[in-house]
């Protein structure tokens, strides 16, 4: 049977963590990833996260496969990685997708608008 995005949605809510912007700047002190999974237009128009790492959501697959070349050493299956978009969707979607992948530490920060209203700069 076909998924709708709304099932999809529940799946990655219910296995990927919602933390606060004070719980991603504890992880990212003992060395997680902040990772923006934004397109290239919408960080150009508001800017992103200072200390971020980006990677579109299109191409997060093939930068988390260690087996292939297009493969981004920032994303190791041993590191804490928090994620977020726009508004955190996305990043549940993508933080389920990598955990699918053998990532065992991903977290959803939501969007952009949470980094900020946590105190968050934006580079």
């Amino acid at each position: 049977m076909p998924l709708t995005v709304k099932q999809m949605m529940e799946a990655a809510n219910s296995t990927v963590e919602r933390i606060q912007r004070a719980k991603a700047v504890e992880i990212l002190e003992r060395g997680g990833l902040l990772l923006d999974i934004r397109d290239a237009a919408e960080l150009q128009q508001t800017g992103r996260a200072s200390g971020s790492h980006h990677i579109p959501r299109g191409m997060l697959e093939f930068r988390a496969d260690d087996t292939l070349q297009s493969h981004d050493p920032e994303l190791r299956k041993d590191r804490p990685i928090v994620l977020y978009c726009a508004s955190g969707g996305r990043a549940a979607l993508a933080g389920k997708l990598l955990q699918d992948m053998g990532y065992e530490q991903v977290y959803n920060l939501g969007g952009l608008v949470d980094w900020v209203n946590g105190g968050g700069e934006v580079a």
